[in-house]
């Protein structure tokens, strides 16, 4: 059976997996801060008071051994991952001098650490936020793959 007609499958839509880019296609995937569209951010929702809106670090597409990751085993990582992208902060967040006297204890468009079950998940088209109060980050970090996760 010939068929005449050749058309391009058109890429599929991630959400914020598009701003995850890899180095080697394979081994590893990182979020590159730069590639979140201004639009897809203004479309997540603007955490209120003390709360920090999170990206959680989804690990990478391959294990050291060669092992190619499901879907299903990247939902996991994200779910039961410690580290976290801070996409935005509300307006409040480290105000409190009583609580926090030395300042901040991250910024926006920073890696942080947070403890596992922490903060209110919701699904979003192409992953997972976490909405977290500010005093559940418990450090940050340069680079998410310095730390080991669970997968």
């Amino acid at each position: 059976m010939k068929t005449t007609k050749t058309e391009e499958i058109p890429p599929l839509k991630e959400g914020l997996l598009d701003a995850y880019k890899s180095e080697e296609e394979i081994k590893k995937t990182f979020l590159d801060p730069e590639s979140l569209s201004k639009s897809a951010l203004e479309r997540l929702p603007q955490p209120t008071g003390w709360r920090l809106l999170v990206l959680p670090w989804a690990g990478p597409q391959k294990t050291k051994g060669g092992i190619i990751l499901s879907d299903k085993s990247h939902e996991m990582i994200q779910i039961t991952t410690v580290v976290g992208y801070v996409l935005k902060m509300g307006n409040l967040c480290y105000k409190d001098e009583k609580r926090f006297p030395s300042g901040a204890w991250c910024k926006e468009k920073q890696w942080v650490m947070f403890g596992r079950y922490a903060g209110s998940r919701f699904r979003i088209e192409g992953g997972e936020v976490r909405i977290l109060n500010d005093d559940d980050i418990i450090g940050t970090i340069g680079d998410p793959r310095d730390i080991e996760h669970t997968y």
